[in-house]
């Protein structure tokens, strides 16, 4: 018999609540609340009536969750589960959550004697998430990351929250990054599957029948020629080659270290049969929008925010003055232009010393 679990509004990812039973001992850490499981005891702490517990108080067994107190905690107690400091929401001070904007929102902007005299909140949601889709674009810190071992399929999916990728690598064995370049030759188009006369096959709804995979495709894929580059030639070999001089080489193909291509359609990355079985990590810009509880805006962002959505929500009535709009128009393009100037993030001991290597000597 386990103990009844609490749902909790409120609380961060991680965390796991339960009221205690007469004489049960026992709880499991569930999934939905911790993905991974702790792998140790050490990972996690254990709270009852908010008093923190000893380790030796209770066991753990990592493989299935199950967590067994020495003694029974009382009935009705309440018992809670967090993951240690280290997996903590640290950082998340310097930003403000979209149900807070959405509140301070209303509290500010709407009311009697205000200049938004009413408005429903999923108005105000609706501009306020657009506003945090735009800024993620070009104003806030949205790149995201993703780590993956790249199957002998050579495909990885796309993030659901994807909108452009920053930097494509895989990592050697030092933990080092080594860049991979887009191979822009190439694609994996659909696919039309035609008879032995070169016709179209259609199906019986009469549409036309596609093959999963295009054969643009697995030639790419089946080329080993980027693998086995630099072993072909010697340096006796390719200074005979470049005997008067070799011109025309395009510097993103003189690489060995792979490429990848996007099928936007698909949502996949094809990636080169060299870097099958190597750490791939894709460095990406989201559009802020993934899911509820990453729905933020940093700080220095925040009245660009506000600003946007009066704009948003002025602009779509009957009535408003157009000066007024207009000069909303204006502190939203003003806020905006002052929110990317506070995040640059430029550091003048750091730029000084990249503008020192920009001194050296470039030769042609």
């Amino acid at each position: 018999m386990a103990l009844q679990t609490i749902t909790n509004e409120g609380y961060y990812r991680g965390s796991q609540t339960f009221l205690g039973k007469t004489g049960v001992k026992v709880f499991t850490l569930l999934k939905t609340n911790f993905d991974p499981l702790p792998a140790e005891i050490g990972e996690f702490s254990i709270y009852i009536n908010n008093t923190i517990q000893l380790a030796e108080t209770y066991t753990y067994e990592p493989a299935t969750g199950v967590v067994e107190f020495v003694t029974a905690p009382t009935a009705g107690a309440t018992i809670s589960v967090e993951l240690g400091d280290a997996d903590r929401e640290y950082g998340s001070y310097q930003n403000v959550k979209l149900k807070q904007i959405i509140n301070n929102f209303v509290i500010s902007y709407v009311g009697e004697d205000k200049i938004i005299p009413r408005v429903g909140r999923t108005d105000v949601a609706f501009y306020a998430q657009r506003a945090i889709q735009e800024l993620n674009y070009d104003t806030l810190k949205s790149p995201k990351s993703q780590e993956i071992e790249i199957p002998p399929s050579l495909l990885m999916a796309l993030p659901h929250d994807y909108v452009n990728y920053t930097k494509v690598c895989w990592v050697d064995d030092n933990g080092l990054e080594v860049f991979l370049h887009p191979a822009k030759y190439t694609s994996n188009p659909k696919g039309i599957l035609q008879d032995s006369e070169y016709r179209y096959i259609f199906d019986s709804q009469g549409r036309v029948t596609e093959a999963s995979d295009s054969e643009t495709w697995k030639k790419y894929k089946d080329d080993n020629s980027v693998e086995s580059e630099s072993d072909k030639h010697t340096i006796e070999s390719l200074g005979r080659a470049n005997m008067g001089g070799r011109y025309g080489i395009d510097p993103a193909l003189a690489q060995t270290n792979g490429s990848f291509f996007i099928d936007p359609n698909g949502g996949r990355m094809h990636f080169s049969s060299n870097v099958a079985g190597k750490i791939v990590t894709l460095h990406y810009i989201s559009d802020g929008l993934a899911e509820d509880g990453d729905m933020v805006i940093h700080k220095f962002a925040e009245e660009a925010v506000y600003k946007y959505i009066a704009h948003g929500i002025l602009s779509t009535r009957m009535g408003v003055p157009e000066y007024v709009i207009n000069r909303f128009k204006r502190e939203r393009f003003a806020e905006i232009r002052k929110a990317k100037i506070r995040l640059s993030n430029l550091k003048s001991q750091e730029l000084a010393q990249t503008m020192r290597g920009k001194s050296k000597t470039i030769k042609h």
